[in-house]
């Protein structure tokens, strides 16, 4: 019998718990925490950690939203870039979205090429979403959406306006409708791109260096339009619906609504909307532009506040990276360009960094870019420093200081929105399963769906 209590301790004075930050020991067997004591608590470990004064244990961050984009499209990213930049920002866990790859992950085929190419490349742990595209909703054979879920997908992304890529179509309102009940009835999940495709193209079509002609062409009605069929569709058949990235705070009294309603419903926004400000993109800066886009200042601050009220549930980063060519830099032309922000590594940092300046803790950020996430998905044992999880964490240090250098992230592409700003809170260290994440040795776990 071994002679200690615990494989790991790390001790320190500012530790993240789903009860707030205390000062306190954690400790590990076998991957797993399997306490949370006091700090000076007497205990015997094969190895122990004290963090330095200035730092803090966070548990390790779960990104629900992440465009990874291998295989197909590797040259936009792929998994060993992703999960190096997820895990130098603070992030042990991932859940990668159906599409951009090629094949999207509709079928359970693709699915199981999609796994293939990622397991010797995960830095840290992965889970999949599955797609609900035409293809697999149509006519009402929708077998291949329960397959998927039999698979262990979290749950189904789909689009109300077109998605960007020929090969992963989006829903009609018929065709949502039939997907969202077919979800429904074996227990699944419906993520969903809210906006209305008859309201984009009915707006202006953006062109040129102008970011306030970019904004335009993507109205807040048409995230309203699309939300109310989530919503409509949610109340009519009980199933557990998602809206992703939410960038317009005018959509907020009718998520409220249906909320009080009892309506299964959450929602996300991310790093961008709420660190970032349309009067504030520069001309033709279209390494800015997003789908649906960054809004204003004052709408920036009413998410803000949606966010500590609950009625947003989660922060996550939306990476959605492209080669630098697509996104026409050399003429800065919003219309033209691929909707995309680039921020997995920075996403930690550039929030934190408003949400302390707006009056926040670190725990308010570690629940909305850790625990929540990963139960939006479903993704369990993560994003909580609590016995019975992974032992997952990030130790940061909250007021160090840095600027971001996009040449210097782990991203394929050093193209990104936050370059050369300055932000507070530095990672250095992330550890996984009990163990130091080491990029030359990638260690991380496919996820299922419980």
């Amino acid at each position: 019998m071994p002679d200690y209590d615990y494989d790991l301790v790390i001790r320190a004075r500012r530790t993240v718990t789903p009860q707030g930050e205390i000062p306190a020991t954690v400790g590990v067997r076998d991957g797993k925490i399997v306490a949370v004591e006091s700090y000076d608590s007497p205990v015997r470990s094969a190895e122990t950690v004290e963090l330095a004064d200035d730092e803090a244990l966070l548990p390790g961050l779960v990104d629900s939203h992440v465009h990874v984009n291998e295989p197909g499209r590797t040259g936009w990213e792929g998994f060993a870039t992703a999960t190096r930049a997820a895990a130098a920002g603070g992030f042990t866990t991932i859940v990668d979205m159906p599409l951009n790859s090629i094949p999207p992950t509709t079928t359970v085929e693709a699915l199981e090429t999609k796994r293939e190419v990622a397991r010797q490349q995960a830095t840290v742990d992965i889970g999949f979403w599955g797609g609900a595209v035409p293809e697999n909703t149509d006519a009402g054979d929708t077998s291949e959406l329960r397959a998927l879920h039999e698979q262990g997908v979290y749950g189904f992304k789909s689009f109300l306006s077109p998605s960007g890529v020929e090969e992963f179509g989006h829903l009609t309102a018929e065709q949502f409708r039939t997907a969202v009940t077919a979800i429904g009835e074996f227990g699944g999940q419906i993520i969903v791109h809210a906006e209305d495709a008859n309201v984009l193209s009915a707006a202006p079509s953006a062109q040129g260096p102008d970011y306030a002609g970019y904004l335009a062409s993507r109205p807040d009605e048409a995230e309203h339009a699309a939300i109310e069929l989530v919503i409509e569709t949610a109340r009519a058949t009980g199933t557990r619906s998602h809206i992703l990235h939410l960038s317009t705070a005018t959509a907020l009294p009718a998520i409220r609504r249906a909320r009080e309603d009892g309506v299964p419903l959450t929602v996300e926004t991310c790093p961008h909307y709420l660190t970032l400000a349309a009067e504030e993109v520069p001309s033709g800066a279209t390494q800015f532009k997003c789908c649906p886009p960054i809004r204003g200042a004052a709408n920036r601050d009413a998410l803000w506040q949606a966010l500590a009220d609950g009625l947003i549930d989660c922060v996550v980063s939306d990476h959605s990276p492209s080669t630098p060519d697509l996104k026409h830099l050399e003429t800065g032309d919003f219309g033209t360009a691929w909707g995309g922000v680039s921020g997995l590594q920075v996403a930690f940092s550039a929030v934190w960094t408003e949400a302390a300046q707006r009056g926040y803790g670190l725990a308010d950020v570690a629940y909305w870019m850790g625990q929540r996430p990963a139960e939006v998905a479903g993704v369990d044992g993560k994003g909580r420093i609590a016995p019975g999880n992974d032992a997952d964490f990030a130790v940061v240090a909250p007021d160090a200081g840095t600027r971001i250098d996009a040449r210097t992230l782990q991203h394929r592409h050093s193209l990104s929105a936050y370059d050369g700003t300055e932000v507070r809170g530095v990672v250095r260290q992330t550890w996984l399963r009990g163990a130091r994440i080491d990029f030359d040795d990638p260690r991380g776990r496919l996820l299922s769906r419980a």
